[in-house]
């Protein structure tokens, strides 16, 4: 049912009623593949992430409702009530889990295990961003531009004194978002290339501290005796979402920071540009800590005490393109 959400979407360009049912539909086919784990932490997410889901939706049919009444039309593409649009991108905003409606997004990944933790990081952030993608000619600019601040300085600053790897995730993922609804603002095509670009790293790491059972920054110091390889690239991977300049993360906030400027916002510029800084400095420290402070110690014991890991498929692939697609910028900017 899940699946069927963006498609539903995308049909109903044209009628918030059945955006608002795929929305519906989505948050009711997530909720049991949170609370599967019969944990009282799961419970929780799982709560708690119904509530957030349910009010945002109900904002959001509030609004179209209010829309349609004001202008006679349930068109997503056509907002004209400037109530209506600020409480729209409100709620869009509170599905995403963006600064400063965030403080459910790190809750909600902790409780939940790491493969629905990345389906919360990446599929479920296509509905809203489809809304997102349809409402661009009526967005408030002014608004949009602030919340993509925040939500970068937010995401650095609150990543900081974490230690669980999911948490670290979650902030990386609300400063991410915070670049993503600024590209949005600027140009469609980058603010695609960017969502690709975070569902491509994002994935890489979920699925490799999944396979590595990686739940903590301690847990870091000893990848190393199992898969060397698959330590040193997911380290890669780490320096990548930081944005560093070799890799593949540095392409959207090039693109990104190139277009602010070309638009004469200069100081927003110098501002994300100081707010990602924090986020840089505990990706680092991850792999400060995982390579130069818990030393790569293997086991006395006769039998490894980690059963051996099954390594899928697809990972060689996106663990590769999570760090050299740079090159590839021109043609994914044009």
């Amino acid at each position: 049912t899940s699946l069927s959400t963006s498609t539903l979407i995308t049909m109903s360009s044209h009628h918030w009623l059945l955006a608002w049912l795929g929305l519906e539909l989505n948050t009711l086919s997530i909720l049991p593949m949170i609370i599967k784990p019969h944990h009282p932490r799961a419970t929780e997410a799982a709560t708690k992430y119904f509530l957030i889901q349910a009010t945002a939706a109900a904002l959001i049919l509030f609004s179209s409702t209010l829309n349609a009444w004001q202008t006679g039309h349930w068109s997503i593409t056509n907002i004209s009530t400037p109530a209506a649009t600020v409480t729209i991108t409100i709620a869009i905003m509170l599905k995403l889990g963006i600064a400063p409606t965030h403080a459910w997004y790190p809750e909600v990944l902790q409780g939940a295990t790491m493969n629905t933790a990345l389906i919360l990081s990446t599929w479920q952030k296509l509905a809203p961003l489809t809304l997102l993608y349809l409402m661009k000619n009526s967005l408030p600019n002014s608004l949009i531009l602030t919340i993509g601040a925040l939500s970068i300085l937010v995401g650095g600053w609150a990543g900081l004194n974490q230690t669980q790897t999911r948490k670290i995730m979650a902030m990386s993922s609300i400063a991410h978002m915070g670049w993503l609804i600024i590209a949005l603002n600027m140009s469609l095509d980058i603010a695609t290339m960017t969502l690709a670009v975070y569902i491509l790293l994002t994935t890489t790491m979920f699925t490799s501290f999944n396979i590595t059972t990686t739940k903590t920054l301690a847990d870091l110091g000893v990848t190393w005796p199992q898969s060397p390889v698959l330590f040193v690239i997911m380290l890669i991977t780490l320096l990548s979402l930081g944005g560093l300049p070799p890799l593949t993360g540095f392409a959207p906030k090039w693109l990104i920071l190139t277009s602010l400027c070309h638009t004469k916002l200069f100081m927003l510029s110098v501002m994300i540009v100081i707010a990602s800084l924090p986020s840089l400095f505990f990706y680092i420290r991850m792999t400060y800590l995982a390579t130069l402070t818990a030393p790569p110690n293997t086991t006395n014991a006769q039998h490894k005490w980690r059963h051996k890991m099954s390594h899928p498929w697809a990972l060689g692939p996106i663990m590769v393109m999570a760090g050299l697609l740079l090159p590839l910028t021109p043609l994914m900017a044009t």
